[in-house]
């Protein structure tokens, strides 16, 4: 009897036909895309920590120019093909904080139009992280740029100690930021002979918790200074002291609301008296006598901050002072001043170039932390898991 056949079943048609798309075009194996990674920097200096990134891959640099017009403006020219792939930006900043900021904007928005199939900026030191918070009358730069980088066509981004956490909440995609920590750990395990006689000091209140997780992992002590000063603020200008004090006039003008001498000038608005702040004398809550005094924090800029505290440390009997952080910009007269001060070392990471500086102060030196961020750009490529960079990180880290 002939078998009845209706049809050709779904299991029966041949799987090793490529589908088409419109036009004869294959569709592409997005899962066998490659990854480029490119440097945005338009200044010898700078494109140095991607070069160790790249060689730690093992890839080649992708071939880009990046420079400035006579009129200053910004041009970005790739060299090669980026359809369909994975793109890594490669951003340090350098002195000049906003060009390299168009720098990397103009870069990405090219990538996007060159049809790029995911663009990760890789910025270990994120610019203008100083300012996410609303300050009187001035704005949250930190929020804009986040708006300015989705707008040109990123991604994803990696990072490296965000001056504040919360940051991440500016960005409408992922952001993934890494720790420097275990670096200046295993710095201070190493390179400090007898750590175990040194105590983590924070040089603020505010970087009390950043201090404990140091202490924590190390088995240390802590110290806190507290009373250091602080910026000025000026309370003239933010409308505290508004309403204004009434004029004395010898008539009513018809412009003013009358008020005596015993009466508020608006009736029923009673506000409570405002305390002026006093910043307390400088005290250190802990015991630093005859001990290794470590500072630990974020960002080094402005150091006056840290040689005062310095001079503090050894009138309380520390006798040796290290200073660790993770983003070195020494800006100013800092190499200047650190090697004029009571502070022996200075150890900063290379997310920020400073090979300048060093050759000013032989006290500064560097931990380089190529290596986190070039597994951290595998990873994200390979899809994998990003858990192993953040194993025995504190959230107060």
């Amino acid at each position: 009897m002939p078998i009845r056949r209706f049809g050709a079943h779904k299991s029966l048609v041949s799987h090793s036909q490529t589908p088409k798309l419109s036009y004869g075009y294959s569709k592409m194996n997005v899962s066998k895309s490659g990854y480029r990674v490119f440097s945005a920097n338009s200044t010898t200096a700078c494109t140095e920590l991607a070069k160790k990134i790249t060689e730690r891959l093992g890839v080649e640099l992708g071939k880009s120019v990046v420079y400035q017009e006579s009129n200053r403006e910004t041009r970005v020219d790739v060299k090669e093909s980026v359809r369909g792939q994975d793109i890594f930006i490669i951003q340090t900043i350098p002195r000049d904080v906003n060009t390299a900021i168009m720098e990397l904007l103009v870069m990405a928005y090219a990538l996007k139009t060159s049809c790029a199939k995911n663009i990760i900026g890789v910025i270990p030191y994120f610019p203008y992280s100083k300012q996410c918070k609303m300050r009187k009358r001035g704005s949250i730069v930190c929020k804009l740029l986040a708006s300015m980088l989705a707008k040109a066509g990123l991604t994803h981004i990696i990072t490296m100690d965000l001056h504040q956490k919360e940051i991440q909440g500016f960005f409408s995609f992922p952001v993934d930021n890494l720790r420097a920590s275990p670096y200046l750990i295993q710095y201070i395990q190493e390179e400090i002979p007898d750590y175990r006689n040194a105590v983590i000091v924070a040089k603020s209140p505010s970087a009390a918790k950043r201090a404990q997780s140091y202490a924590e992992r190390l088995r240390l002590g802590l110290a806190v200074i507290h009373g250091e000063a602080q910026c000025s603020e000026s309370d003239m200008a933010d409308g505290r002291h508004s309403p204004p004090a009434a004029r004395t006039t010898s008539g009513h003008t018809g412009l003013e609301l009358p008020c005596s001498r015993h009466q508020a000038p608006f009736p029923g608005i009673e506000l409570p008296i405002m305390m002026a702040k006093e910043k307390p004398p400088i005290t250190v809550v802990g015991d630093v006598g005859g001990r290794i005094a470590i500072i630990v924090d974020d960002i080094i800029d402005d150091v006056e901050d840290f040689v005062a505290a310095a001079e503090i440390l050894k009138e309380r009997g520390a006798y040796k002072i290290y200073i660790m952080a993770t983003h070195g910009l020494l800006s100013a007269e800092a190499p200047r001043l650190i090697e004029e001060s009571a502070i022996d070392e200075v150890v900063v990471t290379n997310t920020v170039p400073h090979e300048v500086q060093k050759l000013q102060c032989p006290k500064i030196k560097t931990v380089d932390v190529s290596m986190i961020l070039a597994e951290a750009i595998r990873r994200i490529h390979n899809g994998e898991s990003m858990a192993y960079l953040f194993r025995n990180i504190t959230v107060d880290d």
